[in-house]
C-alpha cells in the first residue's frame, strides 16, 4: 500500500476527461516539439557550421517569452481561454507546417528559419499561461499537485525521448520529415484543447494593458508564498545551472568523446522521470512549500557534488539526483503558485512563472560559463551549488508562510 501511494497519482486522468484529453495532446505535441528542436539545430548547423548560429536558436525561442510573456498572461486573464488556447495551438501547428514545407521544398536561409522559430515561440508564449490557468478548473483542489506532476513527467519524457527520436528521423526522413511529424502531432493537441470547457474571465481586468500587468506583478511581489516560490526557482536556476559546463566537463572526464556529451542531459532527464513516476510520495504530503524548498536545496547539493567527485560515472549519478530534485521542486513550486493565486490573476502570474522558468536558466548558464572562464568548471559548479543552498535557506528563513505550506 505504501509503495502504491508513492507512485505517481493518476487520479486526475480518471476523474477529469478534459484534463485527460489535454494531457494526451500535450504528450504527443511535446515529443514533436523536441524532435523539431533537434531538427532546427541540425539544419542551422548544416547550413552554417557555426555555434553562434546554433546558439541563436535558443535565443529565438527565449526572447518572445521574455518580451511578451507578461502581456500574454494579461491576455489569458482578459479573453475566453478555450478560444485563446485553440488560437495558440493553431499558430504553433502552422509554424511547424511552414518549417516542413521549407524542409522539403528547399531550405530557407538561417534567418528565415529563426524567424519561424521566433513566431512559433510567440504562440508558445500565449499558450503557456492559458494552459496553466485551466488546471484549477479541470481538477479538484487536492488533485492540482498530482496534475502538475503528470504534466511534468510529460515534459521530462519528451526531453528524454524526443531528441533520440528526432535523431533517428533525421537519418531516415531528413529535416522535413521531422517537421512533418511534429505538425501531425498537433492533431492530437487539437483533440486536447477542443475538449476544454469554455472559460470566460470571471472578474474584471483593468482596462490598460500596463496597468493589468502591473497588478499581476504587485500580487507576485506582495504574496509571500508566491514570491518565495519564484525566488526559490531563481535561486536554483540563476546560481546553479550546469548545462553550459557540460562540454568542458565532458572534455575533462571523458576525453571530449561526443558520444558521452549527451549523457549529461540524459542523466538529468532520467532523474526527473524517476521522480515523476514516484511523485505520489511528495504530492500527497500536503506541504508543497516545504517540499519545494527541500527539492531546491538538494538540487544545489547534487550539483556541488557533481563538481567535486572525480569519477565521471559518479558525476553522472549526481546529475540523476539533481534531475530528481529539480522535478520535486518544479512540481511543488507550481502547486504553491496555483493554490495561492486568485482565479482572475492566474494568467498573469503563470506568465511570470513562465518567464522565470525560461529566462533564468539562460542567465544561469551564462553565469556558470563566465565563472568557469576565469577559474575552472569545478569552481563554477561548486560555488553555484553552495550559493543555491545558501539562497534557499535564506528564503526559507524569511518566508514563514512558505515553510508552513
Amino acid at each position: 500500500m505504501a509503495v502504491t501511494r508513492a507512485l505517481i497519482d493518476v487520479q486526475p486522468l480518471r476523474s477529469s476527461p478534459a484534463f485527460r484529453r489535454l494531457w494526451i495532446g500535450r504528450t504527443c505535441s511535446g515529443l514533436g516539439s523536441q524532435m523539431t528542436l533537434i531538427a532546427v539545430i541540425y539544419q542551422v548547423w548544416q547550413q552554417t557550421h557555426s555555434t553562434v548560429w546554433t546558439g541563436a536558436v535558443g535565443l529565438a525561442q527565449a526572447l518572445p517569452i521574455v518580451l511578451f510573456g507578461l502581456f500574454a498572461g494579461d491576455l489569458a486573464d482578459r479573453v475566453e481561454r478555450r478560444r485563446l488556447s485553440i488560437v495558440a495551438t493553431t499558430g504553433m501547428a502552422a509554424c511547424s507546417a511552414l518549417l516542413a514545407v521549407q524542409g522539403f521544398a528547399g531550405q530557407l536561409p538561417v534567418p528565415g528559419v529563426l524567424a519561424l522559430v521566433a513566431v512559433q515561440a510567440c504562440f508558445v508564449t500565449v499558450g503557456g499561461p492559458v494552459g496553466r490557468a485551466f488546471l484549477p478548473h479541470l481538477l479538484r483542489r487536492e488533485e492540482v499537485a498530482a496534475g502538475l506532476a503528470l504534466n511534468h513527467i510529460v515534459f521530462q519524457a519528451s526531453m528524454l525521448l524526443g531528441p533520440a527520436l528526432g535523431g533517428l528521423l533525421l537519418g531516415w526522413a531528413g529535416v522535413g520529415g521531422c517537421y512533418l511529424i511534429d505538425t501531425l502531432t498537433f492533431a492530437v493537441g487539437f483533440y486536447g484543447v477542443i475538449g476544454l470547457p469554455r472559460l470566460p474571465p470571471s472578474v474584471a481586468v483593468p482596462a490598460g494593458r500596463l496597468r493589468a500587468v502591473g497588478e499581476g506583478l504587485r500580487f507576485v511581489a506582495g504574496n509571500p508564498a508566491v514570491r518565495g516560490a519564484l525566488l526559490t526557482d531563481l535561486a536554483a536556476t540563476l546560481l546553479a545551472m550546469p548545462i553550459s559546463l557540460f562540454p568542458l566537463v565532458n572534455a575533462e572526464r571523458f576525453g571530449g568523446n561526443p558520444r558521452t556529451l549527451g549523457l549529461f542531459l540524459t542523466a538529468i532527464a532520467v532523474g526527473g522521470v524517476c521522480a515523476s513516476v514516484w511523485s505520489g510520495a511528495f504530492t500527497r504530503l500536503g506541504r508543497p512549500g516545504s517540499v519545494m524548498l527541500c527539492g531546491a536545496g538538494v538540487w544545489g547539493v547534487a550539483l556541488a557534488g557533481f563538481g567535486l567527485v572525480p569519477n565521471p560515472w559518479l558525476g553522472l549519478g549526481c546529475l540523476v539526483v539533481a534531475g530528481a530534485a529539480d522535478t520535486v521542486a518544479v512540481v511543488s513550486r507550481g502547486t504553491v503558485v496555483q493554490l495561492n493565486t486568485p482565479e482572475g490573476l492566474l494568467g498573469r502570474v503563470a506568465a511570470a512563472e513562465q518567464i522565470v522558468g525560461q529566462a533564468a536558466p539562460d542567465v544561469g548558464n551564462m553565469r556558470a560559463g563566465v565563472v568557469a572562464g576565469v577559474s575552472s568548471g569545478a569552481v563554477a559548479l561548486v560555488s553555484g551549488g553552495v550559493l543555491c543552498v545558501a539562497a534557499v535557506c535564506a528564503i526559507a528563513r524569511g518566508t514563514p508562510a512558505l515553510r508552513g505550506r
